[in-house]
């Protein structure tokens, strides 16, 4: 049986190391015969004679002493990328948003076009949160990110439970998973120096499910604010609507006399029944330096 010529291949090369130790390629390579050729047996009855060592240089006596060479210089071994970075980005501690911190009585009223912060604008169906809160991320003069819901909740393809449906055990879960994702990017954005601004229809009657959920996964300093128009404003949005966004008639009048129970919160209110949307979203910066100042109690 034949078997295959050659020599194995060496051990894999490591950056920073030298060949695996106890591996010489001489020993896998072999070539030329090193040194003299062997002598032939001597002759019946003639003397062997002493065999000289060979010098490495003929007729210059002696080989001279060498000094062994010094060591290579220690080379350290690459250090290992820092634990919690994506490429050059730091990820966030995980920590919740601060409340804003209280500018001294003597300092100019806080810019909200170039502070850093976590809004939350919250309204009915057919309120324009979506459209305003994109229009205000768009034009600010710092790095602001946009964080819908209901875009959120739809990234379930297969599967996805649709409120129009019916609100059950399953669109509950998948409602508060999309808030928990929401308020993990949320913490992202502004841990890397990012403004964010989220849109949700949370209601006044179910604080502890609603807003405290939203306390709970972005932090004590997010600042609420409520658009709140007329139901004739947004029964008409809400024709306009298409797909699994356009809700009844009948839901959306429900949903609008839930939320009339914002009045009264504390929070702020802004009815945007006859402005447009660049028009709201200069009122959202007012109430939002108003806010800064005087953080709301919720």
């Amino acid at each position: 049986m034949q078997h295959p010529v050659g020599s194995p291949l060496p051990p894999p090369h490591q950056p920073g190391h030298g060949p695996a130790p106890g591996w010489s390629p001489a020993a896998h390579h072999p070539g030329p015969p090193q040194g003299p050729a062997p002598l032939p047996p001597p002759a019946p009855g003639y003397p062997v004679a002493p065999r000289q060592a060979p010098s490495p240089h003929p007729g210059s006596g002696p080989a001279p002493h060498r000094p062994a060479p010094a060591p290579a210089p220690h080379q350290p071994a690459p250090a290992a990328p820092a634990p919690d970075t994506t490429g050059h980005v730091p990820l966030p501690p995980g920590g919740p948003v601060a409340v804003p911190s209280m500018p001294p009585a003597t300092a100019a009223a806080p810019d909200p076009t170039t502070t850093t912060l976590a809004v939350l604008l919250i309204g009915p169906a057919g309120a324009g949160k979506t459209s305003v809160a994109k229009y205000w991320a768009d034009h600010r003069r710092v790095p602001t990110a946009h964080i819908s819901l209901d875009d959120v909740r739809e990234w379930v393809r297969s599967g996805f439970a649709d409120p129009q449906t019916g609100w059950n055990e399953h669109s509950e879960a998948q409602y508060r998973l999309a808030r928990r994702t929401c308020g993990f990017s949320a913490r992202n954005f502004l841990a890397n120096g990012i403004s964010c601004i989220l849109d949700d229809a949370v209601f006044p009657d179910r604080p502890v499910v609603g807003l405290g959920g939203w306390k709970r996964h972005v932090g004590p300093g997010l600042l609420p604010v409520v658009l709140l128009p007329g139901l004739d404003i947004v029964l008409e949005r809400n024709a306009e609507r298409s797909g699994n966004r356009r809700l009844t008639d009948e839901e959306v009048a429900r949903i609008h006399g839930r939320m009339a129970g914002w009045y009264g919160s504390g929070l702020p209110i802004i009815d945007n029944s006859q402005l447009d949307i660049p028009e709201t979203a200069h009122l959202l910066d007012e109430v939002l330096s108003r806010s800064i100042a005087s953080p709301p109690n919720w």
